[in-house]
């Protein structure tokens, strides 16, 4: 009898807990789970770099740079699986050494604009009044100047005057500093205004102001109390920036005035296919095709990142 109430006694406990509330980084992990385009999305992203990694310790770097023109325009053999281009050279060796540039540039310039864009709309919002009016004045103003314009005569001009330099055993362009630096520098805009905008309103919190009469500095509230609760938007901003700078380094390097020899990308591999479009189609199509994959699987995880992070959609 003791036993049967005992046991009574602990159901009635166990119905009256309260339900286990998740947090939000549950909340939002699980739905991004649900969303199969993201999903889809990260195994390509995990496919795309198992691939460049596990293929850096089948070829080296030297094999994929040596030119051999008796197999020069082959197309895809067991041998060569994605053909040779015009000099020779194993393109299926290239797009790994190429997509390991490929992903520096988008993350390296991705960094850099992420490192203004978030101090300059980190002050801009939370000091407000002429600090906020003069830098989104030259947030504007930087904002018109059009970037790829800008990148292609900086390609042009200053990509041959750095020397190529020798980084982790391997020589890298001098155009690559170029180029990461432009892209960065060129795509924060957007980014300082979001943040500015996230500022303006969590400023205004009781938090922050009760930080403000315990006398805590300004610097600790911005870094501190402010800013990792903008880290939403900041990330997504951010994934997304990565595909852009991919692109943006493929057009120009399309155009010849990308990273210049011996550093491969996937895009100044396309510069190489211009004239041979038909004749050899394996050697646009292959790095085109990673582009192409690449672009698509950023988007795919960044547009499930911005739902699944959307305060307004936590709780569902």
């Amino acid at each position: 009898m003791a036993t049967l109430s005992k046991s009574i006694t602990t159901t009635q406990v166990q119905q009256l807990a309260p339900p286990k509330v998740s947090s939000p980084g549950q909340l939002a992990r699980r739905k991004l789970m649900k969303n199969r385009a993201a999903m889809f999305g990260l195994v390509l992203l995990g496919a795309l770099i198992a691939y460049i990694v596990i293929g850096s310790f089948l070829f080296t770097e030297e094999y994929a740079n040596h030119n051999d023109l008796s197999i020069r325009l082959q197309p895809p053999s067991r041998e060569h699986p994605f053909g040779t281009d015009p000099i020779g050279r194993d393109i299926l060796a290239r797009t790994i050494y190429g997509g390991q540039i490929s992903l520096i540039i988008g993350v390296t310039a991705v960094a850099i604009s992420m490192l203004v864009g978030v101090l300059i709309g980190a002050f801009a919002g939370f000091y407000s009044g002429r600090l906020d009016s003069l830098l989104m004045r030259f947030t504007e103003a930087v904002l018109n100047i059009p970037s790829l314009f800008l990148l292609i005569i900086a390609a042009k001009y200053a990509g041959d005057k750095i020397q190529n330099f020798d980084l982790f055993g391997r020589e890298f362009s001098g155009s690559l500093i170029v180029i990461i630096l432009i892209i960065g520098l060129t795509s924060w805009m957007y980014l300082a205004r979001i943040v500015r905008s996230e500022f303006l309103s969590l400023k205004e919190r009781e938090y922050i102001t009760a930080a403000r009469a315990l006398g805590v500095k300004d610097l600790q509230i911005i870094f501190r109390h402010v800013l990792p609760n903008t880290t939403a938007p900041i990330i997504v901003a951010a994934t997304l920036g990565i595909a852009t700078a991919i692109l943006a380094e493929a057009y120009i390097s399309f155009l010849g005035l990308g990273v210049r020899a011996p550093t491969a990308t996937w895009g100044n591999m396309l510069e190489d296919a211009t004239r041979y479009i038909d004749t050899a189609p394996q050697i646009w199509f292959f790095p085109g095709l990673l582009i192409l994959v690449t672009v698509l699987a950023i988007n795919f995880v960044g547009d499930g990142l911005r739902d699944a992070l959307d305060p307004r959609t936590l709780s569902e």
